[in-house]
């Protein structure tokens, strides 16, 4: 194991070490949006309108404890990437175990707290009458696989610190095939309905997770989730959190500007919040496949920043870019063009498609910049700098996303204008990264560089 890591991360020409890494990471996203893909396409399929609009207000309450497993899996595989560069073995086992445990028990306690308060839950995202039974009945099911899916996000991120992209990959197609093969037979063929997208989801990720444990109990991996090996303190603890909080930010702030525009584009009725539910999942295929490229680098760039070699990290960061730059490009025209069948295989009703088609095609214009977004945001973190990765996860969806999503809603007064907010944001949010990323080259990149020199 360690070998094959040393290879890949250190000795393997950058190209094949890049591509190493993000085709399984890519794969395994592709799955994450199939899976998400198939809930609203088997939904859609059942003709009413207001389960795709439930299932579109509770998505945001799902994304805050996907976040939680993002905390620990982004922080667990910056913080463990960058010791075995320094050739700490031991402190990499002590980290993954930290992270299963912890997350497991908020897992469980957030399982618990959603049962309580679902309803109430369910209206502060932004339920209407019409949808909130729905809404309720969703997420009721799916606060079971809560833990799971904590520690499958984090594990399926972990696992390629130690250079075992592929496991990685497996674990998440293997819990999201059974989710789509679930889904016609649940929804459909059952005729559950919401409820049977919703136990589709949760065998899903109790699946991956499972998988994941096995392997982290094998004899294959370098890292551990026994308790003998939980510590907080030497670091671990603050340096999970300090890249970790960052990165779920980010999705918590995504949430919560879902949940935002969730509540004003329902002034404009539940077909307009069914569109955009589906718009958000077409704009999918393109941030889905970047975030990928993105967090697939992440292990590599970590490795070679703990292993002091700034070169490598330079080297494997403009052909991350360039890639990046393709990708973006092709997958935006994709989508724009593809708007229409799209959106036609989620929605039959004609005021949902007219809505659905418009934001998709309003949603995918930033696709262009998104990789150049990704790629920045995952090499900042991979050198464990906590304050401009903070600085840019609370930007794109909270301190510039928000302020602009209420301007566009009191100055234009139209939902179409309302969905343009989020590439307006996304544009702004590309400059920013580059500024901090400049930053962070000079102070914790460039004195590696110069050594080498």
């Amino acid at each position: 194991m360690e070998n094959k890591t040393t290879e890949l991360f250190k000795n393997a020409p950058v190209p094949k070490a890049v591509l190493g890494n993000i085709i399984p990471s890519i794969i395994s996203m592709i799955m994450v949006l199939l899976y998400n893909l198939a809930d609203t396409f088997f939904i859609g399929k059942t003709g009413n309108a207001y389960m795709v609009a439930a299932v579109s207000v509770a998505t945001p309450a799902f994304l805050f404890f996907m976040a939680v497993g993002m905390l620990f899996g982004i922080g667990g595989t910056s913080l463990i990437s960058r010791m075995l560069g320094e050739g700490n073995r031991e402190k990499a086992k002590n980290t993954s175990s930290f992270c299963f445990w912890t997350g497991l028990v908020i897992g469980t306690v957030s399982m618990v707290l959603i049962w309580i308060f679902v309803e109430p839950l369910c209206r502060m995202v932004g339920a209407s009458e019409d949808t909130a039974g729905y809404a309720a009945q969703y997420l009721n099911i799916v606060a079971a696989g809560i833990p799971f899916l904590i520690l499958s996000n984090t594990f399926s991120n972990i696992i390629r610190a130690e250079g075992n992209a592929k496991i990685a990959m497996a674990g998440m197609v293997f819990g999201n095939i059974m989710n789509i093969v679930l889904d016609p037979i649940l929804i459909l063929g059952m005729h559950w309905n919401v409820a049977g997208a919703a136990i589709a989801t949760t065998l899903s990720n109790m699946i991956s997770a499972v998988f994941y444990l096995v392997h982290l109990l094998s004899a294959k991996t370098m890292l551990s989730v026994r308790p003998a090996g939980f510590r907080i303190r030497g670091g671990i603890a603050a340096g999970v959190l300090a890249i970790g909080i960052p990165a779920s930010l980010n999705s918590i702030l995504m949430s919560t500007s879902n949940i935002l525009i969730n509540h004003k584009m329902a002034g404009y009725g539940d077909m307009a919040v069914a569109g955009l539910g589906v718009a958000m999942k077409v704009n999918m295929i393109v941030v889905m496949l970047l975030i990928g490229l993105g967090t697939g680098i992440q292990p590599l760039l970590g490795y070679c920043y703990g292993a002091g070699n700034g070169r490598r990290y330079m080297d494997v960061l403009k052909f991350s870019l360039c890639l990046a730059f393709g990708l973006s490009a092709v997958m935006t025209i994709i989508c724009y063009l593809g708007a229409g069948p799209l959106v036609t295989a989620f929605l039959d009703n004609q005021d949902a498609f007219g809505f659905g088609m418009s934001f998709s095609r309003i949603y995918v214009l930033s696709g262009p910049v998104m990789g150049i977004l990704f790629v920045l945001i995952n090499a900042i973190q991979a050198t464990g700098a906590a304050v401009p990765a903070l600085v840019l996860s609370v930007s794109r969806q909270g301190v510039l996303y928000i302020p602009i999503l209420f301007a566009f809603h009191q100055v234009f007064h139209s939902a179409y204008t309302l969905a343009l907010a989020q590439p307006v944001t996304d544009y702004l949010s590309v400059l920013l990264a580059i500024v901090l990323f400049v930053l962070t080259y000079r102070k914790y990149i460039r004195p590696f560089v110069s050594d080498q020199t």
